[in-house]
């Protein structure tokens, strides 16, 4: 019995931006007993299905994205024989979906680190379940990557986990839902060695995968203290001293290292966290700014966040301390009106945002905003390709509408239109060489450039577009951009680096 590991892609680049955790993570879920699996990410090329053989087990990860191709994998890998198991954020929200499309044996909801040894076993007896709850596992039951199995010069930056779930609950998120909002902190001995191991390959750039690197506000510790509830004062001190801990030990690691994360707003707010994250390399953060009315901020369950000039003044105070911002911005709300798209793109100009990402109002399986949208479309009729448009992940590719919640004021394709003329001006080259100022030698302005641009045809034109052509220009240009940008994001190999020895505290 062989094991193979698949993450489905409709689109094969030849190169990853960033390493799909979650296959060497459940690579290393694998029991020795059943050898190395096979680890195929279709971002890179496609899956062989002739290397599947009867009594194999295939384990495909799917988010909604990519569930349509996930099922038809399935499919194909149960016609030659295999078990198949399904897993990931889509398979835990719709497990009985696996197996009325993708021909499922099995599906895992929630963590696999733990279960997949189980799955695996029974697969092996030829007695699978056809549901395995694998939960919320504790944090130091999370399993280092297996990156020896990873392809050799196939990806830009890496990634390693710190903590899973997010204490927010943004109505377009379901990671609060999904991964819980009481934050699971990875030990930092944990995290070093993962790190080490892949400077030690030659990966000098590399993502923390957290879903917010964030998890303890400077008014959370206002909050509980006003409660006056020491209990959970005191273990909200002790997640943020974690993270300073854990900061204090990245600040050791060679220099030449530079870290990407996820983070709230509110870290603005918080300069001795921002001084502590410059000292650790991490260079640079998502930040969900979604919208920049007020208006918006409420329908979205986000009221944290800033507007107008506050925002601006919160997204420079990121930058004011040595980490750049990649913004993340929602266009399509209900709030929005045509002048709302470049009042974003000047904002963000404004607010000196290195990278931006420009996104259509999707609701997504397991959010607020989606249970809201299905119920308005209950008595909807609206099929395509015979598919109800609130299963419009199950809807081919090329027929899948852009814009799914009717707008007041705006039609569809006008929100389509306005949203690619903003990533078109955003990230032209004229502003992205302006912007790449922000780093110093030509060869990391040259990277900056390429990985703009590349970012934009592989998010922008791939997800934006509605004509078949540009979307296929745009899959062959981000293949051509791919492997030179991969060179100049590559660092040379550390074999010999070490994990720094953590220094004991003195006893007070």
């Amino acid at each position: 019995m062989r094991v193979h590991l698949v993450n489905p892609n409709h689109l094969s680049f030849g190169t990853g931006v960033i390493t799909p955790r979650w296959l060497y993570v459940i690579a290393a879920a694998t029991p020795h007993e059943y050898g190395d699996p096979v680890v195929i990410d279709e971002t890179l090329k496609r899956l062989d299905y002739m290397q599947i053989q009867c009594g194999d087990v295939v384990g495909i990860g799917i988010h909604s994205g990519n569930a349509l191709r996930g099922y038809e994998i399935g499919r194909m890998a149960r016609e030659r024989g295999a078990y198949v198991v399904f897993g990931g954020i889509h398979a835990s929200l719709y497990p009985e979906e696996a197996q009325k499309y993708g021909a499922a044996h099995a599906t895992v909801k929630g963590d696999g680190d733990v279960i997949w040894a189980r799955v695996l076993a029974d697969c092996a007896k030829g007695t699978p379940l056809p549901l395995y709850e694998g939960g919320r596992i504790d944090a130091g039951q999370f399993l280092p990557a297996r990156w020896d199995l990873m392809p050799p010069n196939s990806y830009m930056w890496a990634s390693v986990q710190t903590v899973r779930g997010c204490p927010k609950h943004c109505s377009f998120c379901s990671v609060w839902r999904t991964d819980g909002q009481q934050p699971r902190q990875r030990a930092s001995d944990g995290v070093l060695q993962e790190i080490v191991e892949l400077r030690r390959m030659g990966f000098r750039f590399i993502v923390l995968a957290d879903d917010n690197f964030y998890p303890v506000t400077l008014e959370d510790l206002k909050l509980a203290s006003r409660n006056l509830d020491p209990h959970r004062l005191a273990e909200l001190q002790g997640l943020r001293a974690e993270r300073f801990d854990l900061m204090a030990r990245l600040a050791e690691l060679p220099d030449d290292l530079i870290f990407f994360t996820q983070i709230t707003m509110e870290a603005a707010e918080d300069p001795e966290f921002l001084d502590a994250m410059r000292r650790a390399h991490i260079r640079g953060a998502l930040v969900g700014v979604e919208t920049v009315t007020p208006e918006g901020l409420k329908a979205i369950f986000k009221e944290f966040n800033s507007a107008g000039k506050a925002l601006v003044d919160r997204l420079q105070m990121f930058r004011k301390h040595g980490v750049y911002v990649l913004g993340s911005f929602i266009f399509g709300l209900s709030t929005d009106r045509p002048d709302t798209f470049e009042a974003t793109r000047a904002l963000a100009e404004e607010a000196d945002v290195a990278f931006a990402q420009f996104v259509m109002l999707t609701p997504f399986p397991g959010t607020v905003d989606f249970q809201r949208w299905e119920k308005t479309m209950a008595n909807d009729p609206t099929r395509i390709a015979d598919i109800p448009l609130t299963r419009y992940w199950l809807i081919p590719q090329g027929l899948r509408p852009k814009v799914y919640t009717p707008h007041p004021v705006m039609s569809a394709d006008e929100i389509r239109r306005r949203t690619q003329t903003v990533w078109d001006q955003f990230y032209s080259l004229s502003s992205i060489w302006k912007r790449s100022r922000c780093v110093k030698s030509l060869r990391s302005r040259l990277a900056f450039l390429f990985v703009s641009k590349l970012y934009r045809q592989m998010y922008a034109n791939t997800g934006v577009a509605t004509d078949s052509a540009r979307e296929s220009r745009a899959a062959t240009w981000a293949r051509w951009l791919a492997k030179p940008t991969r060179l100049l994001f590559q660092g040379t190999p550390m074999p010999d680096l070490q994990v720094p020895i953590r220094h004991l505290q003195p006893a007070e």
